[in-house]
């Protein structure tokens, strides 16, 4: 049986947000009423500033995504470079991509 036509997958339902956290380093992404039916997978990205810095989820449902940053300095003791303490990172800026299961 021979079928023509060509087939292309449904994309998955994707939001994109940007957000500068406040001053205890934490974000709130709220999404779109109905955009997710389910907790959505978030990928982040902290733009560039001094000091290291790292970003993690730390609430996660359908209408938003808690996200919180540390940033710390380095350090160097005997000639190798090392990472401080971590803090809250006020002010910096979150980039969150949100993808439907």
């Amino acid at each position: 049986m021979s079928v023509s036509g060509s087939y292309r997958p449904v994309s998955p339902r994707q939001e994109r947000a940007t957000a500068t956290t406040d001053g205890t380093g934490t974000v709130v992404f709220n999404w779109p009423a109905g955009a997710f039916t389910a907790p959505p997978v978030v990928g982040l990205a902290v733009q560039a500033g001094a000091g290291f810095r790292s970003a993690r989820v730390v609430a996660n449902t359908a209408a938003a995504t808690t996200v919180s940053v540390l940033q710390s300095t380095s350090v160097t003791l005997l000639g190798i470079g090392v990472l401080a303490a971590g803090g809250a990172a006020p002010g910096a800026t979150v980039h969150a991509t949100a993808t439907a299961v």
